[in-house]
């Protein structure tokens, strides 16, 4: 089980961090050294990821990332999946998609306060467990 300071991680640094000359690299990689590893994300947010690094080359950076350690891929569990739907119901505003409701339903369940995001719509969210989620950068 993480350690409630691990950070979860959305596709958004994911791609800044390995997508060739993207310019918000330098934030995420300054913000990377900050956090605990490894850090922990779910297979929608990797999908996601994986979707808008189209360049082999970028994709094998994200794989030696993942199997060299530094990101964990939490399952999903039964209980994450039956609060999908709520989360994305309720944010429908926004909206929120998939990979954000997986990472907010996990979030609940380990009761993880810190994301790896540079989505905005992570600081309008209020996961169950706390008042707002701790964002990084």
């Amino acid at each position: 089980m993480p350690s409630t300071e691990t950070a979860l991680c959305d596709t958004g640094p994911l791609v800044a961090l390995f997508r060739l000359g993207d310019g918000a690299k330098p934030e995420c990689e300054a913000a990377l050294q900050t956090l605990e590893k490894p850090g922990l994300t779910t297979i929608a947010v990797l999908t996601e990821a994986f979707y808008f690094l189209d360049r082999p080359d970028e994709q094998q950076l994200l794989w030696k990332f993942v199997l060299d350690g530094a990101l964990d891929v939490s399952d999903l569990a039964p209980q994450d999946l039956q609060r999908m739907p709520e989360l994305m119901e309720k944010y429908a505003d926004l909206p929120m998609d998939f990979a954000d409701a997986s990472l907010v339903a996990v979030s609940e369940r380990l009761k993880l306060r810190t994301v790896f995001t540079l989505d905005g719509h992570f600081r309008v969210y209020r996961p169950r467990h706390t008042a707002s989620f701790e964002i990084i950068p």
